[in-house]
């Protein structure tokens, strides 16, 4: 999917901050995530390139993928389904807290700055998992550029954001990496992008873009090639129909070269220019 996996450069939020000033509930939707509110403060964040809490928890092992259901189908109208898991003993409140404040930075990360012109606020509707730990507008953006710094830092390698993951082999031992990192690159296979491989592996699609970049960097992943630029036609050169074999009383097809003068510029709106005076010329 077309997402913006290399997140736009930093922005006022706009939006959320009217949102916030004016103490809203509800939900604002942009292109990349659904932002709710409660009186202006931010408490759930639902994106499209980051894996959602459903999928850490799942993959971490800490919830059943029917758990998970359980809790959607056990919220109730007063939207409880965050404390059904805790109530449940799948989950402390502290590791719901943290895991539901990390999922909300991910995917907000992706989400903002959220275009006036593309985004929409329902007032009332609530997210079923309820509030776990509201944070404000100001301070999610003040996350979201803290983040942003750290992946500028390594913008050279930023055509890797949206390519398959190609791991150098083989991988050289004096290069330093961390678990996570190993762990993306055993994963790597050249056909999963990074943002793909946060989701199999049911962890931050930001801190596995940042992780791709790093490893990039060292020369551990490889670098996609680039694109090849289209070849230029040269001012004023045609070609009269396909090549197709030479019947008989057809000439063959041949490339025609305009005046000389015209060769001198690359820039074909110059040379339109110089026909037409040409052109002129030869009429008075």
């Amino acid at each position: 999917m077309g997402l913006p996996i290399s997140p736009p450069p930093p922005a006022p939020a706009g939006l959320l901050d009217r949102c916030a000033a004016e103490r809203a509930t509800g939900a604002l939707r942009g292109p990349h995530g659904c932002f709710y509110l409660l009186d202006g403060a931010v408490y759930c964040v639902e994106g499209t390139a980051a894996p959602g809490l459903d999928i850490r928890l799942i993959a971490a092992g800490k919830v059943p993928p029917q758990g998970w259901q359980y809790a959607v189908e056990q919220a109730g109208p007063h939207q409880r389904g965050a404390q059904y898991l805790v109530s449940e003993g799948w989950l402390t409140q502290s590791e719901l807290e943290i895991c539901h404040l990390a999922a909300l930075l991910d995917a907000a990360f992706f989400a903002l700055p959220l275009p006036p012109e593309s985004t929409s606020f329902t007032p009332g509707t609530a997210h079923w998992m309820g509030v776990v730990r509201p944070i404000s507008a100001g301070a999610l953006q003040q996350a979201t550029a803290r983040r942003r710094a750290l992946l500028d830092r390594l913008h050279p390698w930023a055509a890797v954001d949206s390519s398959p993951v190609i791991p150098v082999r083989p991988r050289t031992s004096a290069a330093p990496t961390t678990g996570r990192q190993r762990r993306l690159l055993d994963r790597a296979d050249g056909r999963h992008t990074p943002q793909e491989l946060a989701r199999l592996l049911g962890q931050s699609a930001f801190a596995t873009l940042l992780d791709i970049r790093r490893l990039a960097a060292a020369g551990l992943v490889q670098l996609p090639p680039a694109p090849t630029a289209l070849p230029r036609r040269r001012p004023g050169a045609c070609l009269d129909g396909p090549a197709a074999p030479a019947a008989e009383g057809r000439p063959t097809p041949t490339w025609h070269i305009p005046v000389p003068d015209l060769l001198d510029t690359g820039d074909p709106d110059i040379a339109l220019l110089v026909r037409l005076r040409t052109a002129l010329e030869e009429n008075l």
